[in-house]
């Protein structure tokens, strides 16, 4: 997968002073085209973010060549892996780079390019947050507020648990596995106990913030003789998905999980929205703000609702599950085998 730099130059033109105003933005003259500078900033690299990532670079090369301006992200587009002081560095350079707009990719990297553009008021579109309002992000999904508004991928967890109890109705005993410290994962949660405590489920619940720890993880929930395990979207275990699925296969038990990604990288079954989908709408959302006007804190929060169920095939006859029952549960059903890498 590639890799992000943390740090670009301008370009010699730019260094050059080929730089006009563009409204009340600093943009690049190109001719008849303007030149938006978009900086975007991936959490980690993992499978569901690089698809994020690649649609919106995709959408924003594609409106660019509509609309007769350039969206440049080459020299603006990072990856903080997972660390809060490579974010901070990252959300320092943005600003002094005066870009024009900031797409964070998941909750902690909108977390700290919203603190960095407090000031600044430099709009920020986030994409892959699950709970906005709950992650201090924005006033209300309807009415944001501030400079900043974006996609969620927040998930139907009891939709995903009905999943399992219909996939097999035997299932008494569901693991939980999660990073505690990503907020992604906490409401996600603490409905899925809902769901197990109302429906007379037990549940086991163990915790990772490293691949060798979700793998010490995923090791204790076999051991525990759960039926079946549920993931939100969790970026943590997302990024652990290769390490850790054939120890569920081998043992018998289907990994239910909130994106379609984890499916692709080996776990049973994915159920929410397509990620491809989701980074092509945020990124709607930056060109409009960018050459429309629209206002960031007036722009409600677009949460998609796919209701995808995306099933692993090879994964599923290891398990000798008929994933089928299951199809009416959403909008569509999708086949997938493993990949380490994948668009």
């Amino acid at each position: 997968m590639k890799k992000k730099i943390t740090a670009l130059l301008l370009t010699a033109a730019m260094a050059a002073g080929i730089l006009s105003g563009c409204g009340t933005k600093e943009g690049a003259a190109d001719g008849d085209k303007t030149t938006y500078k978009v900086g975007i900033v991936q959490y980690v690299d993992d499978a569901s973010l690089n698809q994020i990532e690649a649609a919106i670079e995709a959408e924003l090369t594609s409106k660019g060549e509509e609309l007769g301006v350039t969206f440049d992200f080459a020299g603006y587009t990072h990856n903080g892996q997972a660390d809060s002081s490579t974010l901070n560095q990252i959300a320092a350079d943005l600003v002094a780079e005066k870009v024009d707009v900031i797409i964070p990719i998941a909750t902690p990297a909108a977390m700290i390019m919203q603190a960095a553009t407090e000031d600044n008021q430099i709009p920020v579109v986030f994409s892959a947050v699950s709970d906005p309002m709950g992650a201090g992000l924005v006033a209300s999904n309807e009415a944001p507020g501030a400079n900043i508004t974006g996609t969620s991928d927040a998930i139907d967890t009891p939709a995903i648990m009905k999943l399992i109890v219909t996939a097999n109705p035997q299932a008494k005993k569901i693991g939980l596995l999660y990073d505690k410290s990503q907020p992604s994962s906490t409401a996600s949660i603490a409905d899925a106990i809902s769901y197990c405590e109302a429906n007379g489920l037990t549940y086991v619940e163990k915790t990772g913030t490293t691949t060798a720890e979700v793998s010490a993880a995923a090791d204790a929930l076999v051991a525990e003789g759960v039926d079946a395990i549920f993931t939100p979207q969790d970026n943590t275990i997302m990024t652990a998905e290769l390490a850790i699925f054939e120890k569920f296969t081998d043992a018998g038990i289907p990994h239910f999980t909130g994106a379609d990604s984890f499916a692709l990288n080996g776990a049973f079954l994915g159920y929410g929205v397509n990620y491809t989908n989701l980074g092509t709408a945020t990124a709607d959302m930056a060109v409009d703000i960018l050459v429309n006007g629209a206002k960031p804190g007036e722009t409600a929060v677009k949460t998609l609702s796919d209701g995808i169920i995306t099933v692993n095939t090879e994964t599923a006859a290891a398990l000798n599950l008929d994933y089928t029952v299951l199809k009416e549960f959403g909008s569509q059903l999708v086949e997938v085998t493993t990949a380490e890498e994948f668009e």
